[in-house]
């Protein structure tokens, strides 16, 4: 007689199939958590780039402001004299 009694396969394949379904579970989890991480950062990056190229939008109209400011300066003092 070569085959197993069916009481002894669901001995052994019951606990086998819990523990892969909690396995199961944990990895479903780690992903979840991975991916939340994952898309928490792309906000991130994306923030910081708007803020970056709002600071360089301020940045260059200050410079410029000023460089309008300095050769209005010179250009008055030039019809002073």
């Amino acid at each position: 007689d070569y085959e197993p009694d069916a009481n002894l396969i669901l001995d052994d394949l019951i606990p086998r199939n819990i523990a892969v379904q909690i396995f199961r579970a944990l990895l479903e989890n780690a992903a979840g958590e991975m991916g939340a991480k994952m898309t928490a950062m792309d906000n991130a990056t994306r923030n910081a780039g708007d803020m970056i190229n709002k600071l360089s939008i301020t940045y260059n109209r200050q410079r410029q402001a000023q460089i309008t400011k300095e050769l209005i300066e010179i250009i008055s003092g030039a019809e002073a004299l």
